[in-house]
């Protein structure tokens, strides 16, 4: 069984031949190439384009992430309709130009999804570093923290548990959110969707490990107490106050989660600036 989608430029320089074996012999700049998956940076006829191609990963990582309890990453499918359905919602996220996927058995299943560079765009995580040292303008954080937890309940919303859900993740055109005025106009793609998890509706566990990785990875950005509970009312809609009542929960569970993560990862307790009980 074969699935295979191809843009018009990769339609046209590809014409009678294997797009597996084209890709196969894309050369670039390699990001990753371990565990089966490869990705890297290329040009292809003056423009750049990421690749991320899985070989198959074979039975052994297959039964490894069973048993770790753990859904096996063994395509490029995932990620590529988990694009096209937060494109389809109105979120900005990686364009797909090329997609294949081709074989039966889950552990040698061949890949690739090749998807536009985003040219200019940073990282949360490198653009919010000096924060704790050098503050953003008010309005300028606050377009962001909207943006982001709005990108969050969308997503949520539409079915998408990311699973991978940190600011490394975010990549932001930073002109766009210094000189935006609405949410709108500000643009953050959010990538590496492979992992993604897609259905009907998102189980909580799931959104409370999302919030609480996203949470996690701001905690060392100098983000106040008011800004948690503005980013908690923006994800569930209404006020804060209303939230922390009705979803305390979620709200708890979001919060052992995301202690937890910081002290493993950095060997240290959680700053105190998180909800209140």
């Amino acid at each position: 069984m074969t699935e295979l989608f191809l843009r018009e430029e990769f339609q046209q320089s590809w014409k009678g031949s294997d797009p597996f074996e084209r890709v196969r012999s894309i050369d670039g700049e390699i990001f990753r190439d371990k565990e089966g998956r490869r990705t890297l940076r290329f040009v292809h006829e003056g423009r750049s384009y990421f690749l991320k191609y899985h070989q198959g990963v074979g039975w052994a990582e297959v039964l490894k992430n069973l048993l770790q309890g753990r859904a096996p990453v063994t395509s490029a499918k995932n990620e590529y309709l988990a694009c096209l359905l937060l494109a389809r919602v109105g979120l900005e996220t990686l364009t797909p130009a090329a997609y294949g996927r081709r074989g039966k058995k889950p552990a040698a299943i061949e890949s690739f999804l090749i998807t536009d560079d985003l040219s200019g765009a940073v990282s949360l995580e490198d653009y919010c570093m000096d924060w704790p040292s050098s503050p953003p303008p008010v309005p300028v954080k606050r377009r962001l923290l909207k943006k982001v937890m709005t990108m969050a309940k969308t997503m949520h919303g539409c079915g998408i548990n990311h699973r991978d859900f940190y600011l490394c993740h975010f990549m932001l055109m930073p002109k766009t959110l210094e000189y935006g005025e609405s949410i709108e106009e500000v643009k953050c793609h959010l990538i590496d969707l492979h992992r993604a998890g897609l259905r009907k509706q998102v189980p909580r566990r799931w959104a409370v490990k999302d919030i609480a990785g996203l949470f996690y990875s701001a905690m060392d950005v100098g983000l106040t107490q008011r800004d948690l509970l503005r980013a908690m009312a923006i994800y569930s809609g209404v006020s804060w106050r209303e939230t922390m009542i009705n979803d305390y929960w979620f709200w708890s569970a979001v919060q052992v989660r995301a202690e937890k993560l910081y002290k493993k990862d950095m060997g240290r307790e959680a700053p105190k600036w998180f909800v209140k009980e």
